[in-house]
């Protein structure tokens, strides 16, 4: 069957919460310092949600936001994804929960959980609804409040993540325009590298669990780091490939936000210069399954993205997981 149409991103939308948390903060709670964070991770800030902020709050807001920018309403709406890893609760699904309070009364939906390459799994997912004609209107939200599952005592990692959401909406397109290719990968003999140990059905959050410390992450970030510099470029080229198009194309790359130096080698194999490289890191540090849609959501709004540019998603995650879309901008 030849597809006579494609998805592209017709909306797009982020939310950020208020409280920043900088590196001279973190001086203040753990044995580290700003200059040892910044020539590590190239990370100065991120954003650390309220208390009384879960998952599905900031989701909301940026769902909102896209739908507008997609000049829709919610009853237009035929599913939503949520990638995250952090949900509101065990069940019923993040999704659900956004799908009653955007008023979306038409729309599927349900989670997914791929790590911080979330967001690119739903984007392929949402991707072939739209192509097929199953489906008009997908809403794809990447969201992660990772500051509710990080150890602060552990400075390998508490300096790393923030908290933050970014949704777009597909819709119908040109077969030529939108998402050209998707690329997804997984290797799970590499899921000891990064991981939550407590809270599932093989070691429920008890006392015991509590008093260990397992409800938070743990990651071997060497054995990480390795694979995700080697991936990174692996699977932008995959995906570039499927889409007929070479790295002389590419307007942009858009990285999953986790380590400035795993970015910087990335682009030294790709051969790209830094102004084609899209990097909020600094300001945002590692938020999972936000990290790429909303460096895109800022780019696309600040007017960045002309029609007919190439982006390349890209990213990697817990699992272990890797993922990249071809885009082609309308």
């Amino acid at each position: 069957m030849v597809l006579k149409r494609g998805a592209a991103i017709i909306g797009w939308g982020s939310a950020l919460p208020a409280k920043v948390l900088t590196n001279h903060d973190l001086e203040q709670r753990v044995d580290t310092s700003d200059e040892w964070i910044r020539t590590r991770t190239g990370i100065l800030e991120r954003r650390i949600a309220a208390p009384t902020e879960a998952a599905s709050d900031l989701a909301l807001q940026a769902a909102r936001t896209a739908l507008k920018k997609a000049a829709i309403c919610a009853q237009q709406l035929d599913l939503i994804i949520v990638a995250t890893v952090t949900p509101d609760m065990i069940f019923p699904a993040t999704a659900c929960l956004i799908q009653n309070r955007l008023g979306a009364s038409l729309a599927g939906a349900f989670d997914l959980e791929a790590g911080c390459t979330g967001f690119l799994y739903g984007l392929s997912v949402g991707r072939e609804f739209v192509r097929s004609g199953t489906y008009n209107h997908v809403l794809i939200v990447g969201v992660d409040i990772l500051s509710r599952i990080t150890d602060w005592q552990d400075r390998n990692t508490c300096v790393l993540f923030g908290d933050g959401a970014a949704a777009v909406v597909l819709g119908p397109s040109q077969a030529e325009e939108g998402i050209l290719s998707t690329y997804l990968g997984s290797d799970g003999s590499g899921g000891e590298f990064l991981y939550v140990a407590a809270g599932g059905s093989r070691l429920p959050l008890d006392n015991e669990a509590l008093k260990h410390g397992l409800q938070y992450t743990r990651m071997k970030g060497p054995e990480v780091f390795k694979f995700a510099v080697r991936i990174m470029a692996d699977a932008t080229l995959e995906a570039l490939n499927r889409a007929g198009l070479g790295l002389e194309e590419v307007s942009y790359l858009i990285p999953h936000q986790a380590n400035q130096r795993i970015i910087d080698a990335a682009r030294k194999r790709l051969k790209l210069s830094p102004e084609r490289v899209l990097v909020n890191l600094d300001r945002y540090g590692n938020m999972s399954s936000a990290s790429i849609p909303v460096a895109l959501a800022e780019a696309a709004e600040a007017g960045q993205f002309q029609p007919g540019d190439v982006l390349v998603l890209v990213g990697f995650g817990a699992g272990l997981t890797w993922g990249a879309n071809v885009v082609k901008w309308i």
